[in-house]
């Protein structure tokens, strides 16, 4: 058995976090102060996810970046190949909050949306 430990990030408190991990799997999870310590342990223990957030550049706007952020959290071993195809990406005004800007960035399953409008 593996312990462990992580400053939980999910609300203000900061509880400190300790994930009995065994096997890949986490059988215990101790020092959460609320049920989102819990679910973060379990999850940064075995596959940790991470939101990307950056800018994508734009064409025939009025600014020429974007911010973007994926959705959902892509897993953190993808992380550089998202900010790869962001590097690539390009769209063209108008741009809407919102708006989907890639399906599946980089084989991750997640999407890229648009958290600004551009005109």
């Amino acid at each position: 058995m593996e312990i462990r430990e992580f400053i939980c990030i999910r609300c203000p408190m900061g509880c400190p976090l300790r994930a009995e991990v065994a096997n890949g799997t986490v059988s215990r999870v101790s020092g959460n102060g609320c049920r989102r310590g819990a679910d973060y342990a379990a999850q940064e223990a075995v596959a940790p996810k991470r939101t990307v957030t950056s800018s994508v550049r734009v064409t025939g706007g009025k600014v020429r970046l974007a911010a973007v952020k994926t959705v959902p959290e892509v897993p953190r071993e993808s992380i550089f190949a998202v900010m790869d195809a962001i590097r690539a990406l390009r769209v063209a005004t108008p741009v809407h909050m919102g708006q989907v800007l890639c399906r599946n960035i980089a084989g991750t399953g997640c999407d890229l949306i648009a958290t600004v409008s551009v005109d």
